[in-house]
C-alpha cells in the first residue's frame, strides 16, 4: 500500500492525505452518535493537545524546512521565514475579520466578523472551517515540495505532518458535534456539522501542493505561511477556547503532551 502511495502524483498524495486528516475530524465528530455529553475537563485537555500538535508542526514540519531550504537556494535564511510567516498572519487575520464565525463556548452575541443573518451552528462550522485552511494548505506545501525535488522534503516527514494533524483533529470534530448535540440538534446533523468542518483540508491541501510544483522558488514562503497561519489560529481561537472553563491544568498538560507527539513524529519518520 505504501509502495502505491509512493507512485501517486504529488498532488494526489496531497488530496488522499487531506482526506486522511477529513476523516479523522469526521471520527471525532462520530462520538455525538454515542454520547450527547462529554467531560469538559477533558475535552478542554484534548483541544489543548490540537494546539500543542499545530505548534509543534508550525516549527519543526514548516518553519525550521523553510529556514533550511531558504540557505539550500542561496536566499538569506531568515527573509523568507519571516516574509511568509507574517504574510500567513496577517491573511488569517483579513479572514478572521472578513468571515462571520463563533467560536466554540462563545454566546452568539460574540460572533466575529461583519454582520450576518446566520445561525450559531453556521457560525460554529464557519470558525472550525478557517481554522482548518491552514492545516489543509501546510500539508499541500509538504507533498508539493516532495515533487518540486527539493532534497530536504521527504515523504516520511509529509506523512509524520499529515498524521500529527490527523490526530489533532479528532478532538475538533468532537468538540463542535457534542455542543451542537446538547443545543438540541439531531444526531446526524450534529455528526454533519463537525464534518463538514473539515472538508476544507483536502482542497487547501491540492490548492498548496500545485501552487508549490508550479512555483518552486516560492516553497519557503509557503512553508511558513502555514505556520503562520496556524500559530494564528491557536493563540486566536484554540487557546482561548480552551481557557473558558477554568481548567487550565489540563489544557497546559494536553498542550505539552500535543507538542512532544508532534516533534517525536516529525523527526522519527522525518
Amino acid at each position: 500500500m505504501f509502495e502505491f502511495f509512493l507512485s501517486l502524483d504529488p498532488v494526489l498524495q496531497a488530496f488522499l492525505a487531506g482526506c486522511f486528516t477529513w476523516s479523522v475530524t469526521a471520527l471525532g465528530a462520530s462520538t455525538v452518535f454515542l454520547t450527547r455529553t462529554v467531560n469538559q475537563r477533558l475535552l478542554d485537555g484534548m483541544m489543548g493537545f490540537a494546539a500543542g500538535v499545530m505548534i509543534a508542526a508550525s516549527f519543526w514540519s514548516l518553519l525550521l524546512p523553510a529556514i533550511s531550504l531558504a540557505e539550500e537556494m542561496g536566499a538569506v535564511p531568515w527573509v523568507p521565514a519571516a516574509a511568509g510567516f507574517v504574510a500567513g498572519w496577517v491573511f488569517l487575520l483579513a479572514m478572521d475579520r472578513l468571515v462571520p464565525h463563533l467560536h466554540i463556548g462563545f454566546p452568539e452575541e460574540k460572533a466575529e466578523g461583519p454582520r450576518t443573518s446566520l445561525g450559531r451552528t453556521s457560525l460554529l462550522v464557519m470558525a472550525i472551517t478557517l481554522h482548518n485552511i491552514p492545516e489543509g494548505l501546510a500539508i499541500g506545501v509538504a507533498f508539493g515540495a516532495i515533487g518540486a525535488g527539493i532534497p530536504s522534503a521527504t515523504l516520511a516527514g509529509a506523512v509524520a505532518l499529515a498524521i500529527g494533524i490527523g490526530i489533532q483533529n479528532f478532538p475538533e470534530g468532537l468538540a463542535i458535534s457534542l455542543p451542537l448535540r446538547r443545543e438540541g440538534i439531531s444526531r446526524a446533523g450534529s455528526f454533519f456539522y463537525g464534518q463538514l468542518s473539515a472538508v476544507v483540508e483536502p482542497v487547501a491541501a491540492v490548492i498548496g501542493a500545485a501552487v508549490v510544483l508550479v512555483a518552486r522558488p516560492i516553497l519557503p514562503y509557503a512553508l511558513a505561511f502555514a505556520a503562520g497561519a496556524m500559530i494564528f489560529v491557536v493563540v486566536e481561537e484554540v487557546i482561548p477556547e480552551c481557557h473558558l472553563n477554568g481548567f487550565e491544568g489540563a489544557v497546559t498538560t494536553g498542550f505539552l503532551g500535543g507538542f512532544v507527539t508532534m516533534m517525536i513524529l516529525d523527526l522519527a519518520l522525518g
